[in-house]
């Protein structure tokens, strides 16, 4: 397992009864966890001196409680900012864990010796796109909600990354990469973290386990000659680090590199065991 145990301002204090209490910055969080199916006791006091609570309903959805917490805060992890606000579906705007995954493009960005350029598909509220920018490279975010890559926008201002060489797009990620083949483009590193299901801007309906392999065989025709990464990041149970694994290897066999996927995870502060949180799939030149 990959384990962001990098971080300063978050921690997941605890978890239990399918839910983990999580300190962001200064405000304690108590969110659910489809992954958390075992029942330890709630002894740490954070879970009765909580900010927020995010409560499930039993017919889908749910919603936030909020006690003493502000619309708005940020933190930080190593040099990038990251603004803050809980919104619908239990989420803040960020997913802590991904920063293992910075951690390692970042390393691979910075010793390259050339110019990187990066594409972030499904890139959320930006934190692949700032940690590959801060690295370096130059990169081209693409997400098909107006409202994430403003929030991304506001993450590079607030990380002093205003001026980097990004390239800001509302695009269907799959219709982009399309046009990008037509056009003659090509990119070093691909990075794509896919939601379980999802909706372009025209309606575009994106169901992961009916589109994910098509989609990694499709980016292989904007790839330069020489490819330093591609990075496929998965929420969905049934996708296996294997799975990941065997699609990568497939698609990607033409070019001299190894594919290596984990499941990624955080550390859980108060019994010092990991909370699993995914997987992610890396295929990295050699």
């Amino acid at each position: 397992m990959w384990i962001a145990d990098g971080w300063k301002e978050y921690e997941v204090i605890d978890c239990s009864r399918g839910e983990k209490l999580e300190r962001w910055g200064d405000y304690l969080l108590v969110r659910p966890d489809p992954q958390v199916i075992w029942d330890t006791p709630r002894k740490e006091k954070g879970w009765k001196h909580k900010n927020g609570h995010y409560h499930r309903s039993r017919k889908g959805g749910g919603e936030w409680e909020f006690f003493n917490l502000p619309e708005q805060w940020s933190i930080h992890y190593k040099t990038l900012t990251f603004n803050l606000k809980p919104f619908n579906f239990k989420h803040t705007g960020l997913f802590p864990e991904q920063a293992v995954n910075w951690d390692w493009f970042s390393r691979k960005i910075q010793t390259a010796g050339r110019e990187i350029k990066v594409l972030n598909l499904f890139a959320y509220t930006g934190g692949a796109t700032l940690a590959a920018a801060a690295a370096g490279a130059k990169v081209t975010h693409v997400d098909a909600s107006k409202g994430m890559v403003t929030w991304a926008k506001e993450n590079a201002v607030s990380s002093g990354l205003k001026d980097a060489p990004i390239r800001w797009l509302v695009d269907d990620c799959v219709k982009f990469v399309e046009r990008e083949i037509r056009r003659g483009n090509h990119y070093d590193a691909i990075i794509m973290d896919p939601p379980s299901y999802g909706r372009g801007p025209k309606g575009e309906i994106w169901k992961i386990e009916d589109s994910i392999h098509a989609f990694i065989r499709l980016c292989t025709n904007i790839l330069s000659d020489e490819p330093l990464f591609f990075l496929v990041n998965s929420y969905t149970t049934g996708l296996a680090p294997a799975v990941l694994t065997y699609m990568l290897s497939t698609e990607l066999k033409s070019y001299k590199g190894t594919v290596e996927s984990q499941e990624i995870g955080l550390p859980v502060s108060s019994t010092g065991l990991i909370l699993p949180c995914g997987a992610s799939g890396r295929w990295e030149a050699n």
